[in-house]
């Protein structure tokens, strides 16, 4: 190999002090185009309703230069349902991203390993169950906190059941699948022996739904949201190297078995608050990080992408939800009508690699 080849096989990197960071080009330019697509069309969100909006008015008012019935209208009325997909999204999407890059597995998500299973159980658990202590925990620490616990639980059985001196993708997957066949199972029979309007209170949230946010919602989940993202940017430049196996991970120096746990469960808890916010939203952890995967043509799902790809899937699903149809539909039936399909292809394409 000559000289000019090898330059070229050598990714460039930067150095500042004693951090280095690797320069990817064509990841910096997606990660961009992804960003200015998800500002695009959260402000196209917000300008659709009965009192409609154009983009240069959704704009002005954003950066403070739109009129005082704009701002209400924008401020108070539209701003936390769009932001409420826009955390949830990015939320999903990092969570995603980290279970499939551990796993080493396209199909290890929230979904697939029943960590939303167990937060929707919990949840179906409190609303059809009435009083004595199902009442006094919805009343203490309120629904959302509850499904939170609930997935964060699901989460913990998992790895546990899922650990043999190390987690297999396989194993966790399938372990994953069993304990959210469980979980459905339970939840199915909580809202057949539930009261009729205690199950539509429950269907509601089952579906999957950014409708009637609050602010107070909101900000739990935003402040929940960037301090396990915190985390994981403290830690995710050592998640690259467990894809070569524990062995190569230790002989780099990395304590793989405290950077899987401490992923795993910021992934776990970043699942919950996305639940807790907006419900069981389906597919958008298990599309996002692959989209981004094969958008940003990098071995292994990225972060930021794929939690820009999950914030831009959700709002933009939202935003078909409600102006596409003809009747309003949750935001979680068009993320299943696309996730579903994509699920298949998935499957497809890994049962073609192995006939090769």
């Amino acid at each position: 190999m000559n000289e000019t080849a090898v330059k070229r096989s050598v990714t460039p990197g930067l150095r500042l002090g004693r951090a280095s960071f690797v320069w990817r080009p064509w990841m910096v330019f997606v990660t961009l185009l992804l960003a200015a697509a998800t500002f695009l069309v959260f402000c196209l969100s917000i300008g659709v309703g009965d009192f409609p909006l154009g983009l240069p008015q959704v704009i002005a008012t954003l950066f403070g230069q739109g009129e005082r019935v704009d701002e209400f209208v924008i401020m108070d009325l539209r701003m936390p349902r769009a932001l409420a997909g826009l955390i949830v999204g990015v939320a999903l999407g990092v969570s995603g991203a980290i279970t499939q890059s551990i796993a080493r597995n396209p199909l290890a998500s929230p979904d697939i390993l029943g960590i939303t299973g167990g937060a929707s159980a919990v949840a179906v658990f409190l609303v059809t169950v009435s009083g004595g202590a199902a009442t006094a925990i919805v009343d203490s620490v309120g629904l959302s906190a509850a499904a939170l616990a609930g997935g964060l639980g699901t989460g913990l059985l998992v790895y546990f059941l899922a650990w043999r001196r190390g987690i297999d993708g396989l194993r966790l997957i399938l372990i994953g699948i069993s304990v959210s066949a469980v979980m459905q199972a339970i939840t199915i029979w909580l809202l057949a022996t539930a009261d009729i309007r205690d199950v539509a209170r429950a269907q509601a949230w089952l579906v999957g739904s950014l409708d009637n946010r609050s602010w107070g919602e909101v900000w739990v989940a935003l402040w929940c949201a960037l301090a396990l993202i915190a985390v994981v940017s403290c830690v995710a430049f050592q998640l690259r190297p467990l894809h070569f196996g524990d062995e190569v991970a230790a002989g780099l120096g990395v304590r793989y078995s405290m950077v899987r746990a401490v992923l795993l469960l910021c992934a776990v808890l970043l699942a919950g608050v996305a639940v807790s916010a907006a419900g069981p939203v389906p597919f958008v952890a298990l599309v996002a990080p692959q989209v981004a995967l094969r958008l940003s043509r990098y071995p292994t799902p990225p972060l930021v992408a794929s939690g820009l790809v999950g914030a831009l899937l959700l709002i933009g699903a939202d935003l078909v939800a409600r102006t596409a149809l003809p009747i309003t539909l949750p935001v979680g039936v068009v993320t299943a009508a696309i996730g579903g399909p994509f699920l298949v292809y998935l499957l497809v394409r890994a049962n073609l690699r192995k006939g090769r």
